[in-house]
């Protein structure tokens, strides 16, 4: 089993030390690059260099520069996705977003985590859990959301919020960590 299958199937992986990863990381990194550089009036290239960088993308993207991702393979939009400046994804698991998602300015999405035991810490191993974004949420601005994490449909989350567990539909959640302090009306 290669360490890219680890990492695809939720088991510890060597991130660090892996040749074929790092390789996918540059080349993402490379084109994350390229997005980054392109001007923001030329939306042509840029929705065109978008659809390539990530896996599956749907009907009016919107991810304002710059951004960054590991890979961008592991990264699922839905219809009319908007993203505001410095949306970063770590998609080492896959991460999912629903149609009429809204991500405000200076997001986290980190699949991404690593042994408590620095001694396995320290040899670069790391484990991924997917995210999952339902349809009609709102992300406010500076929210963190960790590995494994599912936020419902018609959520909002509040700006700053660290969300470390599941969210379900139709909350108001906010806080560090994360809380539901009100059920939105539907």
């Amino acid at each position: 089993m290669t360490e890219k299958d680890k990492m695809l199937a939720g088991m510890i992986y060597d991130a660090n030390n892996d040749p074929a990863l790092i390789a996918e990381r540059l080349a993402c990194k490379e084109l994350c690059r390229d997005y980054n550089e392109l001007r923001p009036g030329d939306t042509e290239a840029r929705d065109a260099l978008m659809r390539k960088i990530l896996g599956e993308v749907g009907e009016g993207l919107l991810i304002e520069q710059p951004f960054y991702c590991d890979y961008g393979y592991n990264i699922h939009v839905g219809n009319n996705f908007s993203a505001n400046f410095n949306l970063v994804i770590l998609d080492e698991a896959p991460v999912t977003f629903g149609d009429n998602v809204f991500v405000a300015p200076n997001c986290g999405f980190y699949t991404a985590g690593h042994p408590i035991e620095a001694s396995e810490r320290n040899k670069g191993l790391e484990y991924a859990r997917p995210i999952s974004v339902g349809d009609n949420v709102w992300i406010g601005a500076g929210v963190s959301v960790l590995p494994g994490v599912t936020i419902g449909d018609n959520c909002v989350i509040g700006a700053g919020s660290v969300v470390v567990k599941d969210i379900p539909p139709y909350s108001l959640a906010v806080g560090n960590p994360c809380k539901v302090i009100k059920t939105i009306k539907h």
